[in-house]
C-alpha cells in the first residue's frame, strides 16, 4: 500500500514553495466570508495559518490567545469583528498583501 500525505502537510508544502499560493489561499478564504460562506473562509484562514504563522505566532502578534482564535476560527466559531480583522490585517501584514474590497 502506497503511503500519502496528509492534506494538511500538502497545503503547507505547497505554501512553503509559492507566494501566490499562499495569497490565493488567504484571499480566497476572506472572499468567501464576504459572499455569506463564512464557514469555508473560516476553515480555509485556518489552512492558511496552520500552513504559515501558526497559532501560537498570530496570537503573540495580535495579542489574542491561541485558543481563542483556533475557537473562533472552528467550525462552531464566531469570532468577534475586532478579533476577524485583527487576525486578518496581522495576515495581511506577514503576507506583504493588501487586501481590497471593490463594490460591483
Amino acid at each position: 500500500m502506497a503511503l500519502t500525505k496528509s492534506f494538511k502537510e500538502i497545503v503547507q508544502e505547497r505554501a512553503i514553495r509559492s507566494a501566490k499560493f499562499r495569497r490565493a489561499l488567504l484571499t480566497e478564504g476572506i472572499e468567501n466570508m464576504l459572499a455569506g460562506d463564512f464557514n469555508t473562509g473560516k476553515s480555509l484562514l485556518r489552512d492558511y495559518i496552520n500552513a504559515t504563522i501558526g497559532f501560537e505566532k498570530l496570537a503573540a502578534e495580535t495579542h489574542l490567545k491561541p485558543k481563542s482564535i483556533m475557537r473562533s476560527l472552528s467550525a462552531d466559531g464566531n469570532p468577534t469583528s475586532k478579533n476577524l480583522f485583527a487576525i486578518i490585517h496581522t495576515l495581511q501584514q506577514r503576507e506583504g498583501t493588501t487586501l481590497t474590497v471593490h463594490a460591483k
